[in-house]
């Protein structure tokens, strides 16, 4: 790759493609406003024009806090232009982790974009007083009196030199999402981000006449690659989306060609569905050769995918009772798998070569292997620089010979696809002196629809147990008698079911149903929507002793 590709491309679409639009920005309930690749790089380098005037120390980190949108591009663009290093923090995240992240970083400023006004009251509160803060443009910003973002451009005229930075400079910063203690600080330079890009293009074969909708946090690596980094590289269109309740309108404008989502969306999709139309319904009619092609064509139009070339599936296990069901509408979804720490680029299934449960192959010029101990080993182009200020625990996730410790346990098949058997430090032991590992067992449970997410613990118990999040349809309403008469005979089938299913040692005990939500915002969930394991089982420890002294298969939370 020569020296700086990635920026020398932005700069031929800016000079060759000045007017096609490259993003699209929604709000206000409706109105939507487009961005050329020449408004892009205008407003770019003149935020970049006035970060240079600031005379910050070369290489300062810059952070911002916002929900996806146009301006969390083209601000990155701004302070890479401006020869900084950007420092993303999640929407979502609680007043600590916001003093933290920006004390830990040295962060010289903050941008604040778009946000909802619930968690941006609770944000505020661990931005520093002394630190300057700059607003993204007011009709996607909450109401503030920090500098604007358009009265900056409008005073400073846009930097004309072309800056390429080294390959090796630092580029980003991602604090990973901290589903255990701390976040730590991903350090990934311009090298990373580059290659990422090339090897999706090489893998995927995307051009700039794909289409992608950005809602997964772009603060987070995944979409990072897949959206910012793809699309700065090859060009391809952008869509946002503004709310949940503005999702599918946004994604039927969008009508994307690649499509990423995790698996609790793809879930609620299927939900969203059924809902229209009973499963029993559903699968006599697609048994019906022409009715067959008809459903399928509105059901995927109605979700506004209808024309994805790739969609694809990340960040946890994906029921293969629900790749199965969406592949009876036509649509193949392509599980992945990466880190923060390679900047999600390690491995994807390929079309026509997917396998249930497994993510996929190497991505190119990515070497796989298991350890002695069966943790899964990767070395990628990606890998990051280390983490900020933490040499000792970057060195410890290397092995000798240059490879990632993922600290994920998996196993390779004689096709050389991936599977993930489970978190080598998730594992616990029941006072049988068993262990037991909790992934697989809720990815059983997590095919039934009637469940939405559970988790697996009973550390030091004689058993292990499951705590439940019901599917949406029935929380709100699990104080009813009659629905609870309803749902016990199948929930205490689904435990027998699973227990008949897993080895005897990590035999459940028992189902725990959930009485409140887990979400990002009230801290159960990462802002990827994984489960944090250490706040459910702080939250529901109190209650164990209870709960297995009852003797009871199925206990609801009061």
């Amino acid at each position: 790759m020569s020296q700086n590709e990635f920026f020398q491309r932005l700069y031929d679409r800016e000079k060759n493609s000045p007017d096609v639009v490259y993003m699209t920005q929604p709000y206000n309930g409706g109105q939507t406003k487009d961005y050329t690749w020449k408004q892009t790089l205008d407003e770019a380098r003149r935020m970049a024009a006035y970060l240079r005037s600031l005379e910050l120390e070369p290489g300062s980190r810059i952070a911002m806090i916002s929900k996806n949108c146009t301006h969390f591009i083209i601000t990155e663009l701004a302070i890479w232009l401006a020869g900084h290093v950007s420092v993303a923090l999640y929407p979502t995240l609680n007043a600590d982790t916001v003093q933290y992240t920006l004390e830990h970083s040295e962060s010289a400023l903050v941008f604040v974009g778009k946000l909802d006004d619930g968690p941006w009251e609770e944000m505020q509160k661990g931005i520093p007083d002394d630190l300057p803060k700059i607003s993204f443009p007011k009709h996607i910003s909450p109401p503030n009196d920090f500098e604007q973002w358009d009265d900056i451009i409008a005073q400073h005229e846009p930097i004309s030199d072309n800056p390429h930075p080294d390959l090796d400079k630092l580029a980003i910063i991602v604090y990973t999402s901290g589903s255990t203690g701390r976040p730590k600080g991903v350090m990934h330079n311009f090298h990373n981000l580059a290659e990422s890009a090339r090897g999706a293009v090489k893998l995927l074969n995307v051009s700039d006449q794909d289409r992608m909708l950005s809602y997964l946090p772009l603060a987070h690596v995944l979409e990072r690659f897949i959206v910012a980094m793809g699309s700065l590289w090859v060009g391809y269109r952008v869509y946002f989306a503004e709310s949940l309740n503005t999702f599918i309108k946004d994604l039927n404008r969008a009508n994307p060609t690649i499509f990423a989502s995790v698996p609790r969306l793809w879930l609620k999709f299927q939900q969203g569905v059924f809902q229209k139309m009973k499963p029993e319904k559903l699968a006599f009619l697609l048994k019906i050769p022409i009715v067959s092609g008809i459903i399928k064509k509105k059901i995927l139009k109605g979700l506004g995918l209808d024309q994805v070339r790739f969609a694809f599936s990340g960040s946890a296990p994906i029921p293969a009772e629900l790749i199965e069901w969406y592949r009876s509408l036509g649509l193949e979804l392509l599980e992945a798998y990466g880190m923060s720490e390679n900047f999600a680029y390690s491995h994807c299934n390929r079309p026509g070569e997917t396998r249930a449960g497994y993510v996929g192959h190497s991505n190119p010029d990515v070497d796989t292997k298991i350890s002695e101990q069966g943790e899964i080993l990767v070395k990628s182009p990606c890998t990051m620089v280390g983490y900020y200020k933490m040499p000792e625990e970057s060195a410890e996730c290397m092995t000798e010979d240059g490879y990632l410790k993922t600290g994920d346990r998996g196993e390779i098949d004689a096709q050389g696809r991936l599977r993930i058997t489970g978190r080598v430090k998730e594992l616990f032991k029941t006072s049988k002196g068993k262990y037991v590992a909790p992934a697989p067992i809720e990815n059983l449970i997590n095919n039934n629809p009637l469940v939405e997410q559970s988790c697996v613990s009973g550390s030091g118990y004689p058993s292990a147990y499951a705590v439940l999040l019901l599917a949406e349809e029935y929380r709100g309403r699990l104080d009813d008698p009659k629905l609870r008469a309803e749902l016990e005979p199948k929930l205490k089938a689904l435990l027998k079911e699973v227990n008949n299913t897993v080895e005897h040692h990590e035999h459940l005990q028992f189902f725990a149903v959930a009485k409140d939500e887990w979400s990002i915002e009230n801290g159960f969930l990462t802002p990827t929507m994984k489960i944090k394991r250490n706040i459910i089982d702080d939250t529901y420890g109190p209650k164990l002793d209870g709960w297995y002294e009852s003797k009871t298969h199925l206990i609801w939370e009061e």
